[in-house]
């Protein structure tokens, strides 16, 4: 789904995301990426994990049902196209992620001014960035009182309820 930028080790990536997290989630967010070296493609596996339990994961399992779902549409319209706005739509509400998809988010968040990580179209990048300590209790105020979060998959909104409940005591 996604391309996924160059970073020169995972401990690196994680104590980077890691870092970013907010003082009254720091400890509890963990980050998580595993490969399999000795299975073809060197397959992995990655999670996000709330005080050792994981709230999401994403693996190559995933990327192989966004390629059923790619060729399902191409037998479709006879058009290959892993950018299809119906395609994203579903993966996003399902949260059919793989560990690349993972990564491409972590590397592209870093990447981005906190405004802008929590404008993104990736709901990944938004997840990460609403756990950000850049993230202040004004504006942690205004996004639960816009109630735009309403609008995103349960999986992002746990993320939302959970730094609200972390940070300003409430949901």
């Amino acid at each position: 789904m996604f391309e996924t930028k160059h970073y020169k080790s995972w401990s690196g990536l994680n104590k980077q995301l890691t870092d970013a997290v907010c003082k009254e989630l720091r400890g509890r967010i963990t980050y998580f990426l595993t490969r399999y070296h000795d299975v073809h493609n060197a397959y992995g596996r990655a999670a996000i994990r709330l005080d050792g339990k994981e709230l999401i994961q994403f693996s190559w399992v995933d990327m192989y049902r966004q390629e059923a779902d790619v060729a399902e549409k191409w037998r479709e319209t006879r058009k290959w196209n892993c950018e299809d706005p119906e395609l994203l739509k579903k993966w996003n509400d399902q949260a059919t992620f793989s560990d690349y998809d993972f990564l491409f988010a972590a590397t592209k968040y870093l990447q981005l001014s906190i405004q802008e990580a929590l404008e993104s179209d990736n709901s990944l990048i938004r997840v990460f960035a609403i756990m950000d300590k850049r993230v202040g209790k004004r504006t942690l105020e205004r996004l639960r009182l816009e109630g735009t979060y309403r609008q995103y998959p349960e999986w992002v909104q746990q993320f939302y309820r959970l730094r609200w409940e972390a940070s300003l005591g409430e949901v």
